[in-house]
């Protein structure tokens, strides 16, 4: 999993999305009997500096993939993609290598919601490649949540784990998907 999420962000080995978009859709296809019908799919965006050097948003185009697959086996869900909703207000800090501490104040304040009349009492899907220690899920719902979503629910493609209690790695975990139902609370993920 590791190799070939860094294959398609690093190496821009764009056929790679095709195959994780569709892993990604199996993570999201567990929110079914929680979810709304209706969700507002919103990739975790990347700063306009590293948009420019990687060429793309890994997260967008896993979501787009993800949709596709979603629309054919769940016709019954309105999934609708809003990349721009969400902006990363400034350029962070990597968060691999990083505290869990550490990686909370990287992206503590980073993100906002560029259209709350879009957001508000709408149910948000957030989408993103890899859950760490959760911090930048959990800014970026909190930015939704202040804007007024009703919800939102978390799904990524793969989960890290620690290898020695240290240096978060990729693990074997194809995905995850979960929600923060408030801005206060933070529900697990499942």
């Amino acid at each position: 999993m590791r190799e070939a999420i860094h294959a398609l962000k690093y190496g821009r080995m764009h056929p790679a999305a095709r195959r994780l978009g569709a892993m990604l859709a199996a993570a999201i296809e567990q929110l079914v009997p929680d979810a709304p019908a209706e969700l507002l799919v919103v990739p975790v965006p990347l700063h306009r500096t590293k948009h420019r050097q990687r060429g793309f948003n890994q997260a967008r185009v896993l979501a787009q993939f993800a949709i596709r697959t979603l629309r054919k086996s769940h016709p019954q869900w309105d999934l609708n993609l809003a990349p721009r909703t969400l902006m990363r207000l400034r350029s962070t800090e990597s968060q691999a290598g990083l505290t869990p501490r550490q990686r909370r104040n990287n992206v503590r304040g980073a993100f906002k919601v560029s259209d709350s009349d879009a957001v508000r009492g709408r149910n948000i899907l957030l989408v993103d490649d890899i859950l760490t220690t959760g911090a930048t899920a959990r800014a970026a719902a909190q930015a939704l949540k202040r804007a007024g979503a009703a919800s939102v629910y978390v799904a990524t493609l793969a989960r890290a784990h620690r290898v020695n209690g240290i240096n978060p790695q990729p693990g074997p975990q194809p995905a995850i998907a979960g929600s923060h139902s408030s801005s206060s609370t933070h529900q697990p993920f499942i």
